[in-house]
């Protein structure tokens, strides 16, 4: 039995190497364009209402991109970022963080030049053409450039445009504490109202493919996430909209409709992702929130934002485990130690478990000579074999499945700290000492195999998973054995193979493993002492 227990083990890393892949949710079908009649809309069917406003055609709209007078820029500084406005379509061109900083020490850029699509382009949905159309400025205070603090906490931007037969006014609030920005639009006689995040507004690192970047949206209380690099066609979705974003592992761009939206659709322009909604033509309010994932903040918004923090499939266990970790960190102000008192809190209710545990690996390991002895009898008899073979284990009370029950027992919770520690900004960056300053980045002080090395080139190399693997060698030297010789040497390469998997990975879950280990071996060998002394016991 305790074979099938090390095998658990190997299947468990399997799934974690996989875990993005098979707990990735379904997308939903495509809905299809079908007119939404709300309650507000059924006394008159959508098809014979008439506008409000008289709408231009297409071919109207399109003349906008046309002559542009000269662009005007207009910076925004608050304690939080630093952005750029342009009157180039009312939209973002510049948008910098001031908090969080690059491998160079220089501030995150979460948008750098507007991209094919710049941030809050209007227009229709294949080709955004107000995002040209210049755009009148004006402030309330007649600021030309607006600076916020805790003596002049709020300010607003407000930018005007007109053409025959309809128009956009687009007013900005912005806030010195926080990374939210309200934004109004007052839109007449359009023919199709579309605003969307940008093409690359949000996307600070999409290099790291141990987690999701590109388009991502909520609906209800589901998160649907797109592979930019598997979008073949248009999604479009309606319906319980609430918001949609751009993302990458630490940080994202979002767009938050306080208006009803008929439609959320993500395809691609020019193989760049985009995802936009479809508004109608009055007034429609949204929040912008651009910045990092910071489950917290984002909670007390009230707005489902703190969704685009995917703790995974186990997240009923994770989220509580976060919240631990933040206490702990709150305690020590360091993470590190506070992922070694959670590892400690997370083995505690397993305690009992896994020294019942131990304990019936070690009856295993005694009673092994007797089972290779009715294997060997009754191996023409497979019925007969199995029959004594129950009757030993209920002679001296093992159970057959002791050694692998608290191993399966606990790959939901390594599985919700695997989560938490590869994708929690809080690590990102957070010394614990020694060399490692970065918790959320691999163990680097011994540099990287070399790349022309098959399977492995450039991988990290530290000492904390290689002394990560020397306790899994020790653990499993001290754990008591049913294998033969062979099978026995065979497991012994599973630290091996651990060891090159955890090279690669975040410094912290790599400490909380290693500490798990420690801890196992202190428990087994306090299981092993105390199984020596009931023998001898026994004997005398």
């Amino acid at each position: 039995m305790e074979k099938r227990a090390l095998i658990a083990v190997a299947i468990s890393f399997v799934i974690l190497l996989a875990y993005q892949y098979f707990f990735i949710k379904p997308m939903p079908q495509e809905v299809q364009n079908q007119p939404v009649v709300t309650e507000k809309d059924k006394t008159v069917p959508v098809e014979t209402q008439p506008p409000s406003v008289p709408s231009p055609s297409p071919v109207a709209l399109s003349k906008t991109k046309s002559a542009p007078s000269e662009e005007k820029e207009v910076k925004i500084e608050t304690e939080l970022y630093s952005a750029v406005l342009t009157t180039k379509g009312a939209t973002i061109k510049r948008y910098e963080l001031k908090k969080y900083k690059d491998n160079n020490g220089k501030n995150v850029l979460l948008l750098k030049n507007p991209g094919l699509i710049p941030p809050l382009s209007i227009g229709t949905k294949d080709d955004f053409e107000l995002r040209s159309a210049s755009f009148r400025m004006s402030s309330p205070g007649g600021e030309r450039n607006m600076t916020l603090d805790k003596n002049n906490t709020s300010g607003t931007l407000v930018f005007e445009y007109a053409d025959s037969g309809f128009s956009i006014k687009r007013s900005f609030t912005f806030y010195h504490d926080s990374f939210k920005v309200d934004i109004k639009d007052e839109v007449s006689g359009l023919p199709e109202y579309w605003i969307t995040t940008g093409t690359d507004f949000g996307i600070y690192d999409n290099k790291d493919t141990s987690v999701h970047y590109g388009p991502v949206l909520l609906k209800e209380t589901d998160r649907l996430e797109f592979d930019p690099n598997k979008l073949s066609k248009a999604e479009s979705f309606r319906e319980g909209l609430k918001w949609i974003a751009q993302e990458d592992k630490y940080f994202f761009a979002s767009l938050v409709p306080i208006t009803t939206m008929e439609e959320a659709r993500v395809w691609k322009i020019k193989d760049s992702p985009i995802i936009a909604f479809k508004g109608k033509s009055g007034t429609n309010s949204f929040i912008l929130y651009a910045g990092p994932k910071e489950y917290d903040n984002l909670k007390t918004l009230k707005v489902g934002l703190e969704h685009i923090v995917d703790f995974g499939f186990f997240s009923i266990l994770a989220i509580p485990l976060f919240w631990v970790l933040k206490i702990f960190y709150n305690l020590t102000a360091n993470y590190g130690w506070a992922i070694i008192l959670l590892t400690i809190v997370t083995r505690i209710p397993f305690i009992p478990l896994i020294h019942k545990s131990q304990k019936s690996m070690k009856k295993m390991q005694e009673i092994q000579p007797r089972m290779a002895e009715i294997k060997e009898k009754y191996k023409k008899d497979p019925q007969r074999m199995q029959k004594e073979m129950m009757a030993i284990y209920k002679t001296h009370k093992v159970n057959p499945i002791g050694g692998c029950l608290p191993i399966l027992l606990q790959i939901p919770v390594f599985f919700a700290l695997y989560k938490i520690l590869l994708i929690a900004i809080e690590l990102r960056n957070a010394p614990f000492m020694l060399w490692i300053q970065d918790l959320s980045a691999p163990d680097t002080l011994f540099g990287h195999i070399p790349a022309a090395i098959p399977l492995i080139g450039g991988f990290a190399v530290g000492p904390l998973p290689i002394v990560m693997g020397i306790t899994m060698v020790i653990q499993q030297k001290m754990t008591p054995t049913s294998l033969d010789p062979t099978q026995n040497k065979i497991m012994m390469l599973m630290p091996v193979v651990f060891t090159f998997l955890f090279l690669n990975f975040a410094s912290g879950l790599v400490l909380y493993w290693l500490m798990n280990n420690l801890f196992s071996i202190a428990q087994q060998f306090y299981a092993n002492k105390k199984l020596q002394k009931e023998a001898a016991s026994a004997q005398g």
